[in-house]
């Protein structure tokens, strides 16, 4: 999540000085390209890594800030959530060994890391979106607490002027409203930098987000979220709507989100880029700077620019442009942020050779891709991935092709000869690449997800099938083989005896009754769809009264029944309720106590789901 050291930029003092620190550090770099003061003719490559930490049940952990202190390594930091941390590999310069290297160190301190967690009963997985998270987890005692992260909450909310709220539509659909930016910390992933020569940076640039289509496409591995089929990325949607800072309005206002893949192809130079998200974005952090930039030009110093890396550390394009200073030099580099985390470290290192070579291998003929593509084609090519990953049918210079054929076809010999161009060992090649080529022919992360998700629920509650479907995730992590190689989940729990809360086991299929339908419907309904209660509602959706099958069937006997007799007539007014984090052993007490079958769930005042005696003794 960035720098730790910043400010909210409400005050107006702050404000103009750091405005006026990033204009100067526009000015600067503008004055360090023109004078040939950026580095060019190398080439490294970086990645961090962020990983999810699940307690012994296979549920988020809020132990994070523990594990760190054990750690105590400075390649570990903090991420929003406390259930995630993320890993800051050290960059290595492109060339034989580089891609081994990186999973060597990768490795290492994700075995550094592991040792750490089971310090504290705790599992490190790599995976783009925890399958166990439930909305338990994203409340604000699960946020680490640091002040970046309170500001930027409260920054996005105020923003905003209301709660977040999400609406992804998939194979199933959510739509829930959310009172923080919480929803963002489910999203982890395998970030990808790549150096790149100033002179080439525009078409670097172009180039990566007309590849980004297919590669993601490929990469896909986070397809559930809160138990719902979504996208086949659902980490794109999800950062998308949990960060933007956008307002609804009568206007009809063409806004950029903050999370974008942006609307047109890059021109001019780098500080185009950076001048661009300037005018679009508003500043909503600041940082105390010391140093001004144009000052340090004329002590011969290379700056740092930290307003414009402040600035853009807040701007996030799933391709972003960033400046860095190294070994007292400056550089350009493109991180790539959209590819999940895991689902191994091959599977991520193969992705990351991939990609390199994709961006080195680059044909003279895409140096100009206004004039090869249209750019509404590379954008749309990355939705269709992200909605439907490897079975997306991409639009490619302007012809129709599957994703499968387009990586195995067009996409793998160019990576090929850039890895080789760039002098990588022809063995790393062979084996990264030929994970890429399998996994094409195979099933990426998210097709292994989903059939097995679908398998478990034929035999298991949602809850038991997301930590059976977590736990399965985890031990094929510890073996070595990559996602195309994993076998299929066989051995089926009975149930998880670890289920505790009424939001682990209670069922959210909501069948309901407005309080003035007819008594018949109600009973009608009932026998449809095999059920025994139906919670009533009133015309503004608000909880009213429960009816029962009983409570019909007694009614049908007494003198008092009549045809046209209406919900409201019979129901239950007085209704015994619980809540998602309610204790089930509570839940059980309440209906044995109040000779109840069923209780509705409810949060913050609206019908979240229901609870039967069949779901918890079954």
């Amino acid at each position: 999540m960035g720098d730790q050291k910043i400010n909210t930029i409400t005050e107006k003092k702050s404000r103009t000085k750091f405005i006026r620190h990033l204009l100067n550090d526009i000015k600067s770099l503008e004055y360090m390209l023109e004078n040939g003061l950026i580095e060019s003719g190398i080439t490294r490559i970086g990645s961090e890594q962020e990983f999810c930490l699940v307690n012994k049940n296979w549920r988020p952990s809020k132990k994070s800030d523990k594990i760190l202190q054990d750690i105590n390594d400075p390649h570990f930091t903090t991420e929003i959530a406390l259930f995630n941390l993320e890993i800051n590999l050290d960059p290595q310069a492109l060339k034989t060994d580089a891609f081994s290297k990186v999973e060597k160190q990768l490795k290492t301190l994700l075995e550094k890391a592991k040792v750490s967690a089971e310090k504290f009963n705790n599992k490190v997985i790599l995976t783009g979106i925890l399958p166990t998270i439930s909305k338990k987890e994203l409340q604000f005692n699960y946020m680490t607490p640091q002040p970046r992260y309170w500001m930027l909450n409260d920054m996005l909310k105020n923003l905003r002027g209301k709660d977040f709220r999400l609406h992804i539509r998939g194979v199933d659909e959510l739509f829930i409203k959310h009172d923080s930016v919480l929803f963002e910390g489910c999203n982890t992933s395998f970030q990808m930098h790549l150096q790149i020569d100033p002179d080439d940076f525009i078409s670097s640039y172009n180039w990566s987000q007309a590849i980004s289509g297919p590669l993601l496409g490929l990469c896909t591995n986070s397809p559930l979220l809160l138990g719902r089929e979504l996208w086949s990325e659902t980490r794109i949607a999800l950062f998308q709507q949990s960060i933007d800072t956008r307002n609804t309005s009568h206007a009809l206002i063409d806004k950029q989100s903050r999370v974008s893949f942006t609307k047109e192809w890059a021109t001019g130079s780098v500080i185009d880029i950076f001048k661009n998200d300037i005018a679009n974005h508003k500043i909503i952090f600041s940082k105390d700077i010391e140093n001004d930039s144009e000052q340090d030009l004329k002590e011969g110093k290379t700056p740092n620019l930290d307003a414009l890396c402040t600035f853009n550390g807040t701007v996030y394009r799933w391709n972003r442009p960033c400046y860095g200073v190294g070994n007292g030099k400056a550089h350009l580099r493109i991180e790539n942020r959209y590819i999940p985390a895991g689902p191994t470290v091959i599977d991520e290192m193969a992705n990351f050779a991939f990609w390199v070579g994709l961006m080195k291998g680059r044909p003279s003929k895409y140096d100009n891709m206004p004039s090869q593509m249209d750019f509404k084609d590379a954008k749309s090519n990355f939705v269709k991935a992200a909605r439907t990953g490897k079975e997306s049918v991409m639009v490619w210079m302007g012809e129709k092709i599957s994703v499968r054929d387009l990586i195995l076809n067009e996409l793998l010999p160019i990576a090929k000869d850039g890895l080789k161009k760039e002098g990588i060992d022809q063995i790393d090649i062979d084996r990264f690449l030929g994970v890429i080529e399998e996994r094409a022919k195979s099933l990426t992360g998210s097709q292994w997800k989903l059939k097995n998700y679908r398998h478990l629920r034929k035999y298991l509650k949602q809850d038991d099938a997301l930590m059976a479907l977590t736990k399965a995730t985890y031990n094929n992590q510890q073996g070595d083989l990559a996602v195309h190689e994993w076998p299929m989940i066989k051995d089926l729990p009975k149930t998880y005896q670890d289920a505790h809360l009424v939001n682990h086991v209670m069922s959210t299929i909501l069948y309901t009754i407005d309080e003035h339908d007819l008594t018949e419907l109600a009973s009608e309904i009932m026998v449809w769809k095999k059920i025994h209660h139906l919670p009533v509602e009133n015309e503004k959706g608000e909880l009213v009264g429960l009816i029962t099958w009983a409570q019909i069937e007694d009614f049908k006997k007494s003198k008092s029944f009549k045809n046209d007799s209406i919900v409201a007539d019979i129901m239950m007014k007085n209704v015994y309720i619980v809540h998602p984090e309610t204790k089930i052993l509570e839940a059980l007490h309440h209906m044995k106590t109040n000779n109840v079958n069923c209780l509705p769930v409810v949060q913050k005042n609206s019908l979240v789901g229901i609870i039967t005696i069949k779901d918890i003794i079954t």
